[in-house]
């Protein structure tokens, strides 16, 4: 009678060890899921941010050759006469 509480006692421990084990594994998995969705939106929403960027640089050079860079609401070139 003890040997058998005994193998029932250890293959419960066994057990609950085992579904702990799990349980953590499934957490973590989750939680590199979660992590990897947020990189790939936040590397998504800085993109967006680099191309806004990139389209205001390139539209200042454009008025600056071709002197149509605004100053104060004016027209650079009416500022120089």
């Amino acid at each position: 009678m003890k040997k058998l509480f005994l193998i029932l006692m250890v293959a419960a421990m066994a057990t609950s060890v085992y579904s702990c084990r799990e349980t953590t594994q499934e957490k973590t998995e989750e939680a590199l899921e979660s992590i990897g969705e947020d990189i790939e939106e936040n590397t998504k929403k800085a993109a967006n941010k680099i191309e806004e960027g990139a389209e205001k640089v390139a539209k200042e050079i454009d008025e600056e050759v071709h002197n149509t860079d605004d100053v104060n609401g004016e027209e650079a070139a009416d500022d120089m006469n």
